[in-house]
């Protein structure tokens, strides 16, 4: 029986996976592949590194339009049509566990979905058939808060829910326009070996795992690979949705990174 609670995705490139970038295939290819060993959930909520705001905001509108939130790519990229339905019921019973947890949020019956949702759903879930709702991260970007959002939505999944992480475990722009060293993929590599061993690993106790989570920041290639923290801090809120090791790391390569899924 499928148990999954939280999925962590790397969804690099904006939207150039769905227009067949040869950099996406590994991505493609894997996000597709973890689709097809896992059953179809009844609904998700998807925290995107592409939002922030004050407090946890949840979309929670019926039908949420597309925020076609990046610039300079092809004519086609801004005609993409993902048509998955919003959840209202879904959307308050986030906003009251955060509530009840001491957590102010808002719902936000106006804001669409961003491309943090339907660029890696349109490839694990291409007929939109799965209820959404988005999460919004915390502009403070706390680690320690983020996987409190989480710990106040575990137990989810027993009703058929999983909490998305939507990010990137290698975010560093620049990095990927700049000529590769050895140095660069030593520190790329190390922090991956890192986050693989520090989600999956099962010796520690979890106040350590997530005082490790907690300061991210020093471990080795930690700055190189996140220069800002939004695109890690999904993870951060799965793993408060789980509260113990990942099940699965999915490993691949990005653009020329090394980068990796994780799910619990």
């Amino acid at each position: 029986m499928d148990k999954t609670q939280a999925l962590f995705l790397s969804h690099g490139g904006g939207p150039l996976p769905l227009l067949g970038d040869p950099g996406h295939t590994a991505m493609v290819e894997n996000l597709e592949g973890l689709a097809g060993r896992v059953r179809v959930p009844d609904a998700l909520v998807v925290v995107s590194a592409h939002w922030e705001a004050s407090v946890p905001t949840i979309t929670s509108g019926a039908n949420p339009g597309l925020i076609y939130d990046y610039h300079g790519f092809p004519p086609e990229s801004y005609t993409i049509e993902y048509p998955c339905p919003g959840e209202p019921a879904l959307a308050a019973e986030v906003h009251r566990r955060l509530q009840e947890a001491g957590i102010d949020a808002h719902l936000d019956p106006a804001r669409g979905f961003d491309h943090g949702l339907f660029v890696p759903l349109k490839i694990m879930y291409p007929e939109a058939q799965v209820p959404c709702v988005q999460l919004s991260l915390v502009e403070t970007l706390d680690p320690a808060q983020h996987i409190e959002i989480g710990r106040a939505l575990a137990g989810l999944h027993e009703s058929g829910v999983w909490v998305v992480g939507s990010g990137f475990s290698f975010h560093n722009l620049r990095a990927f326009f700049t000529p590769d060293t050895q140095e660069a993929r030593q520190l790329n590599q190390s922090f991956e070996a890192w986050l693989e061993a520090v989600c999956c690993g099962r010796a520690d106790a979890e106040d350590a795992r997530a005082a490790k989570l907690v300061h991210w920041d020093g471990a080795p290639g930690a700055r190189y690979c996140h220069p800002r923290a939004e695109h890690l801090l999904p993870l951060h809120v799965c793993y408060g949705v789980a509260g113990g090791p990942a099940a699965e790391r999915i490993g691949m390569q990005i653009m020329g990174k090394e980068a990796s899924c994780y799910r619990w």
